[in-house]
């Protein structure tokens, strides 16, 4: 059976569905979509649920939703591992016809004492390799054999990693892996290595904590007699305390931070710079992304999340934004927070008014809450501080003086509204700040809020009157 993919390189992201897309298999996944986009080639998808009573169909929407929402789109068919099961037993069937693996009838008894010896010996513990030749007619009766793959005793196993450089471990501290368990399962290590193989992956790129499984890896490769991919062995994401990324450092899954409202060119942008450089760009867009991509680039050490560069990748990504595309992302929060949904006018008013909006913000709730200054409001409602900045004689008295004059001006946009309350400010022998100030307050209702100018523009003449004349009924 062959999944064979004829490519010049092919790369592919294997997940196991118990949970969450991780963050660090978020930026697996980016790398190797961009290493195989970078040279033109295909970029794989298989789901390696091989362990049924962890992987749950809820965790693999979560991980393709997720992978969908950072554009990470798979090229063909994806691939269960699971459902090639049996394929990974005739496999094993052929190794054990060419006597490169064999059965063990080890009992759960004799696999603890070779533990606990290990552990007197403080060796790391291993099989002793006591069924490895001997006869299968010696086998004791109720024991259901795992089979082990024949290993070489002597010698080194040398892995070439375009991160780590050549690496070697001694065959001696590599023990006779397990590729059937007593129940008849393929093993992770076996399946992987099949899946692989048929697949028709050129390049492995994965998290170093896999680096030890890559040497059990090789020798599978070899005794099938197949050239392993080329292996690039990425460091782990460490958290801004230098430790290991754990749920004590905050969100961990990609749909965490969509939550959040990072967008994903921003999340993914800042994927890219943990671990990889070029020069010192920081702004990197996916097309760029793509033609710039190489291992060469990554970098040998651990790399640190930071949520503030993160925040601040992530307001260059939403300045950047068109304007009709950002509002299609907050409405559905503006709705939920409302509890109904926005009328017609409201959408083209906070649409219009965007620009502001998106200079002060950082992700899309920040976003969502500042466009509510836009709705329409039946009584309009201040908060606590433009409130009691309202509630002076003098800022009564401007703003009345400004309500009786203001509705006479005939073009209701940015530059004529300046010159007519500088006009205005001027007439009251008042600094223009004396009248914008509390016009502002009247007008948002808050202590934080676009320019007064934005702010009458959008939301026009009379929704400026109505808000003008609730704040005098104070």
């Amino acid at each position: 059976m062959s999944l064979s993919y004829n490519m010049s390189i092919v790369t592919r992201f294997a997940p196991s569905p118990t949970g969450f897309l991780h963050i660090g298999g978020a930026r697996t996944a980016l790398f190797n979509y961009l290493l195989a986009k970078n040279k033109g080639g295909k970029f794989l998808l298989r789901i390696e649920d091989t362990d049924q009573k962890r992987s749950t169909p809820e965790a693999v929407d979560a991980i393709l939703d997720s992978l969908s929402w950072l554009g990470l789109e798979h090229d063909g068919d994806i691939v269960y591992q699971f459902s090639r099961a049996s394929h990974h037993k005739e496999m094993v069937e052929k190794l054990l016809s060419e006597g490169k693996a064999y059965h063990c009838y080890a009992s759960p008894e004799e696999l603890e004492a070779m533990r606990e010896k290990a552990r007197n010996e403080k060796r790391p513990p291993g099989y002793d390799g006591r069924w490895r030749d001997r006869d299968p007619s010696e086998a004791p009766e109720g024991i259901n054999p795992v089979v082990r793959l024949k290993t070489p005793q002597s010698g080194v196993t040398t892995l070439k990693d375009d991160v780590q450089g050549e690496i070697s471990v001694a065959n001696d501290q590599l023990d006779d892996l397990i590729l059937l368990r007593s129940d008849g399962t393929p093993t992770y290590m076996l399946s992987v290595v099949i899946d692989d193989y048929d697949m028709g992956v050129t390049h492995i790129m994965r998290g170093d904590d896999h680096l030890t499984n890559s040497f059990r890896q090789k020798q599978i490769y070899q005794a099938f007699g197949w050239e392993m991919p080329k292996l690039s062995h990425v460091p782990l994401i460490h958290g801004a305390d230098g430790a290991k990324l754990s749920k004590r450092h905050g969100a961990l899954g990609a749909d965490a931070y969509r939550d959040m409202g990072i967008l994903p060119e921003a999340l993914c942008n800042y994927l890219l710079r943990l671990g990889w450089s070029h020069g010192d760009d920081e702004i990197i867009p996916r097309n760029q992304a793509i033609e710039w991509f190489s291992t060469k680039h990554i970098g040998k050490s651990p790399a640190r999340f930071d949520m503030e560069k993160l925040l601040s990748l992530n307001a260059h990504y939403l300045r950047e934004k068109n304007n009709d595309a950002l509002m299609s992302l907050i409405q559905p929060l503006m709705e939920k927070k409302q509890n109904r949904e926005l009328e017609r006018s409201e959408v083209e008013k906070i649409t219009k008014g965007m620009a502001p909006l998106k200079e002060r913000a950082k992700d899309l709730h920040i976003l969502a809450e500042g466009a509510s200054v836009y709705l329409t409001q039946n009584p309009f409602v201040l908060e606590d501080k433009p409130k009691k900045q309202l509630s002076t004689e003098d800022a009564q008295t401007v703003l009345k003086f400004v309500y009786e004059n203001i509705d006479i001006i005939s073009c209701w946009d940015q530059e004529t509204l300046e010159a007519a309350l500088r006009e205005l400010a001027e007439r009251q022998g008042l600094k223009f700040g004396k009248v914008a100030g509390p016009l502002r307050a009247a007008i948002s209702g808050r202590s934080v809020s676009p320019g007064v100018f934005d702010l009458m523009a959008t939301l026009g003449q009379k929704e400026t009157m109505d808000r003008l004349k609730s704040a005098l009924n104070l």
